[in-house]
């Protein structure tokens, strides 16, 4: 390959281009946001801190420098706390902010204000997402053999994390908190590769065994005691659109998973559809239809296989 020497006036004309062509406003009005001087904007650095602290709150021992001594653990606990209750203020304050569409017409130490009432219903809500994260490892640690101990659940699977991400995002997104949710639900995902909505609505002493690749859509439902394996996916089989075209926003399109269901490896479960309790889904099936409850849904070949031998599934 031949390497062409170019001079300093045609270096600096391309360069001069790019930035004509960057600052086109037709090239970034769908994907541009204006920002107003003194509001500020959410952080993925500071979101992080703040799901670390709850993490560290929720789990006292595990993560950070948290004492668990009698004398010392409510000093921490009003630190930790007081500085959470600070920080998730202000990142409210930008969610707000960013999604406001008429920033003009709003007072913004109101807007801080009603920020920190956010924030501080949220640490109100704290002792509670505590109790269901508690039954969460319960049911992982019951669950899987391989777990030594609930300290190497808190600490090693990838589903756990996944799930404390989604309680906190939900309970933000429950007090109509905007953006915030969805940021932290995507952290998640990003680290584990297991995707939930914020929006979703999941039971109690829920569990995801190994996790990569599940996904679970907005509007699903899931009831208490089910457990998922990697590569589920709980989607949508259609979007209906609008009379232009467009999908229509916020109808619920995903399946309904009752109490006590088990579902499998790589099963996809698509539309809204309803798979009743005390059902066992089988790996790699597709389901579209309604499953009555009791039911065992597996592959037709690896069923017949299985009763051939004479095992039963």
């Amino acid at each position: 390959m031949k390497i062409e020497m170019q001079s300093e006036n045609k270096i600096l004309a391309k360069i001069n281009k790019s930035v004509g062509a960057l600052a086109n406003p037709s090239s970034y009005d769908l994907v541009c946001h204006e920002h107003r001087l003194g509001e500020p904007l959410p952080s993925i650095d500071k979101l992080e801190k703040i799901v670390n602290m709850i993490r560290e709150i929720l789990f006292p021992g595990y993560f950070g420098n948290t004492s668990l001594r009698p004398n010392t653990i409510k000093h921490y606990m009003g630190v930790y706390v007081d500085e959470l209750f600070e920080l998730l203020s202000e990142q409210i304050l930008a969610g707000l902010c960013f999604t406001c569409e008429k920033p003009e017409e709003v007072d913004f130490q109101e807007r801080s204000r009603f920020a920190q009432g956010l924030a501080s219903d949220f640490i109100e809500f704290l002792p509670e997402i505590r109790r269901k994260l508690v039954g969460d490892v319960e049911t992982a640690f019951v669950g899987d053999p391989a777990a030594k101990s609930r300290a190497e659940v808190i600490f090693c699977y990838p589903a756990i994390r996944a799930i404390s991400n989604y309680r906190i995002a939900h309970q933000l997104l429950l007090l109509g908190v905007p953006l915030i949710p969805r940021i932290i639900g995507e952290m998640a995902h990003s680290e584990t590769g297991i995707d939930i909505h914020p929006k979703a609505q999941i039971g109690e002493a829920f569990t995801i065994d190994h996790g990569t690749g599940v996904v679970i859509g907005s509007t699903c439902i899931i009831g208490n005691n089910v457990k998922l394996y990697q590569g589920v996916t709980l989607g949508a089989k259609s979007f209906p659109l609008d009379e232009d075209g467009n999908p229509i926003k916020g109808v619920p399109r995903h399946p309904i998973v009752e109490d006590n269901v088990i579902i499998y490896a790589q099963a996809t479960i698509l539309g809204r559809i309803t798979v009743g309790k005390n059902s066992i889904i089988g790996g790699n099936v597709w389901v579209t239809n309604n499953v009555p409850p009791n039911s065992k849904i597996v592959q037709f070949k690896a069923r017949e296989a299985s009763f051939a031998d004479g095992a039963g599934i």
